[in-house]
């Protein structure tokens, strides 16, 4: 079943336009969502919540309109966005009090938990605290409501190595639970290379693609030719290239067939980051 389901979902500013675009959240999984800076990324997770209206198309959660059923649906949703939402005079025993009132499954002792697991003191100033310790009492607060949903957006920003590591554990803890789904949005592609289950690349307002993260990693190679070499290549073959001091390196979206073709090549697997840099550049 999906948790979230984008139908030709469409939104249109006056310097930006997501055109319409369709994906599925999985219940039991973890999707990262990747692309550049003002690609579509936030957009496409603010939609969800109603937060910005849809210029066309239609967006459901767990099967419920995303504008029709809008109060029920943010009941089952935890969201983190990526910057801090919280009143910097605010503590997080203040968080605590005021956003109990916002939810009906709001739990206090799962709250504290996390604030000491994450080691954040829950009786200091919001605006005492680093970029990466607000965004923990953020991650404490979309946890501490029974959500069945996260929605994260670049929640690893500020975070350290180790608080990192945390925070997936916690995400696949999440996730264990069936009906369960993450939404990620992360320039930290390492993070979503351990972690998620789907990649959906935005790039310049539109889907490039929606797929298996196993299956596109398993797929997509970077195979490197002499300057020589590289003229016999077609471009119909090969995403894009890039130049560097001893040839070319090419984006290849299936380096079995690739080899096939063009038998002897130097193929590498292509990392997440270096997908989204290639699709970029092309």
């Amino acid at each position: 079943m999906n948790s979230i389901l984008w139908e030709k979902a469409e939104k249109k500013f006056d310097l930006f336009h997501l055109y319409p675009t369709s994906m599925q959240l999985e219940q039991g999984s973890i999707m990262g969502l990747i692309g550049e800076n003002g690609s579509g990324k936030t957009t496409l997770i603010k939609l969800v919540l109603n937060l910005l209206p849809l210029t066309a198309g239609k967006i459901t959660v767990f099967g419920l309109d995303s504008v029709q059923k809008e109060t029920e649906i943010k009941q089952k949703i935890g969201f983190v966005p990526d910057e801090n939402i919280f009143y910097d005079l605010f503590t997080p025993h203040d968080v605590n009090k005021i956003t109990s009132k916002l939810y009906r499954n709001w739990q206090e002792k799962t709250f504290f938990q996390y604030l000491e697991k994450f080691q954040i003191p829950k009786n200091q100033p919001i605006k005492s605290f680093s970029m990466g310790m607000k965004k923990k009492v953020a991650i404490t607060s979309a946890l501490s409501h029974e959500a069945e949903i996260l929605l994260l957006d670049e929640p690893m920003n500020g975070l350290d190595p180790v608080a990192r590591a945390e925070v997936r554990d916690i995400l696949q803890e999440f996730v264990e639970v069936e009906s369960h789904s993450v939404l990620l949005s992360s320039h930290i592609t390492e993070d979503l290379e351990k972690i998620s289950d789907y990649i959906t690349l935005i790039e310049k307002g539109r889907m490039i693609f929606s797929e298996n993260k196993d299956e596109l990693l398993q797929s997509y190679g970077i195979a490197s030719f002499s300057k020589a070499d590289f003229q016999e290549i077609s471009p119909k073959d090969y995403i894009s290239y890039r130049e560097n001091a001893f040839g070319y390196q090419i984006l290849v979206q299936d380096k079995k067939e690739f080899l096939r073709k063009y038998d002897g090549a130097l193929m590498d697997n292509a990392s997440l980051e270096e997908i989204m840099v290639f699709y970029h550049r092309r």
